[in-house]
């Protein structure tokens, strides 16, 4: 069998590939930059991080299970440290040997039954032929610049591009957006700048790190209530922890908790209330410095940062190959496509509290698929069926999820990870079947 393709080292690459080899599939990764990390190595050349980046989850909550961070970690870490991390989950499992480092995918089309994969290195192009390909590339690496209404004659850039407060130093800044990268250089900015402003067009839901000295996704972590409950009770604990936002001079959100991602930062709140970040409403419109508000007030301002997220970005493979829809590739459990047995999306998936462990049980179940699928198992044919009737369909749980870029693959956690352990379930019993037939240290594949 010719390998499969693994594009991406950062943690979904990894855990990708650690699953693959766990079930002798023959893989090679390939990674632009010179280690592993992905996002999380501020160094790589596609890394969007900044200096004073960590976790919105806690550790616990975010570790793969089968290589638990150290007791040393913070709660929180910070991006250096899940670089550590990641570099030693590649180490511990022996995923180094099975890369290409330095290595940049350019191109990827389909050849006979199998993918044929251009990749440069060092200035030099090959193509080699490939039985399946998994796009590990991560999520948040092409931002997502919407033009300002006017010509702003100030600096200008996109949160993408930011890596330290330096930048801030003695200017005028103006924030537009608030997800959690949007808060973190907002509370930076504080620091350097002679002013910040925060522009909004709709309003947040905030939630602390830390309730009662817990970071706030490990309480009641375990129980299994309703959405609707979960909601009441979280809602209660930032009313009595942090208030409504709109006490703190910004919009009331229009739509529910967890319709969006909550950001995970009262820093920001902190900043308001002392009067160090200004809270405004949407743009209207731009004049050389000078930024008008919906409210009928301007400003004018040295340095604009979008905070305005990312766009799913593929350049390397042609859409109709990804069953694009919308805003997003329209995949089941959003990994399987409806029409191809050998291509999987690795990690386009958000949901709060998934956790690098919910990615290694997508990892885990498309590893699995493939294993079955070469063995001929009748759950592999099945779950094929499956993959064809329900590839339209998204894992929300019956949550009105806001019709939004950023929100295209966000499912939620509890529906997403019962239908993985389903799925698995059942070809796990056919493995288990097969194994039966077949003498000690004989491979079920062969």
């Amino acid at each position: 069998m010719k390998p499969y393709a693994v594009i991406g080292a950062g943690p979904m690459g990894l855990c990708t590939m650690r699953n693959l080899r766990k079930f002798g599939i023959p893989c090679i990764g390939f990674e632009v930059h010179s280690d592993v990390g992905g996002l999380w190595d501020i160094d790589s050349p596609t890394s969007t991080m900044y200096e004073s980046a960590h976790l919105i989850s806690s550790k616990r909550m975010t570790e793969f299970t089968e290589f638990p961070m150290d007791e040393r970690v913070a709660e929180y870490p910070s991006h250096m440290e899940m670089c550590i991390y990641f570099r030693a989950y590649a180490r511990k499992f022996g995923l180094y040997n099975h890369y290409e480092f330095n290595t940049e995918v350019v191109k990827c089309v389909r050849g006979g039954e199998g993918w044929l994969i251009t990749t440069q290195s060092n200035g030099v192009e090959q193509t080699r032929s490939f039985t399946g390909l998994l796009i590990a590339s991560g999520t948040l690496h092409h931002p997502n610049k919407p033009e300002l209404p006017g010509q702003f004659l100030g600096e200008q850039m996109h949160s993408a591009q930011y890596r330290s407060p330096e930048i801030f130093a003695d200017k005028k800044v103006l924030l537009i957006g608030c997800g959690n990268s949007g808060a973190d250089i907002a509370v930076d900015a504080v620091h350097r700048a002679k002013s910040v402003d925060l522009s909004l067009r709709r309003g947040y839901y905030f939630l602390p790190k830390f309730i009662a000295g817990k970071p706030i996704d490990q309480l009641g972590s375990s129980l299994k209530i309703p959405h609707s409950l979960k909601r009441r009770i979280t809602k209660a604990l930032i009313k009595f922890t942090l208030g409504s936002p709109v006490q703190y001079g910004l919009p009331e959100p229009d739509y529910r908790l967890f319709e969006s991602h909550p950001v995970v930062n009262s820093l920001l709140l902190h900043h308001i209330g002392h009067g160090d970040i200004d809270p405004r409403p949407d743009i209207t419109s731009v004049v050389g410095k000078k930024v008008y508000f919906s409210d009928g007030k301007y400003r004018e301002y040295d340095l604009i940062v979008q905070a305005t997220g990312y766009k799913l970005h593929y350049p390397f493979i042609d859409a109709n190959e990804l069953n694009w829809s919308g805003y997003a590739p329209s995949l089941y459990l959003n990994v399987f496509h409806p029409e191809s047995d050998n291509f999987f999306m690795m990690g386009m998936v958000e949901a709060a509290g998934l956790g690098w462990e919910g990615r290694n049980k997508q990892a885990e179940l498309v590893a699995l698929y493939i294993h079955q699928l070469a063995a001929g198992a009748p759950s592999a044919t099945r779950f094929r069926k499956v993959i064809k009737q329900r590839s339209a369909k998204r894992a929300d749980g019956g949550m009105q999820y806001l019709d939004l870029e950023r929100m295209a693959y966000y499912v939620h956690k509890d529906t997403y990870l019962k239908a993985l352990r389903t799925h698995r379930a059942e070809m796990q019993r056919d493995l288990i079947a097969q194994t039966a037939f077949f003498p000690a240290g004989e491979s079920v594949a062969s």
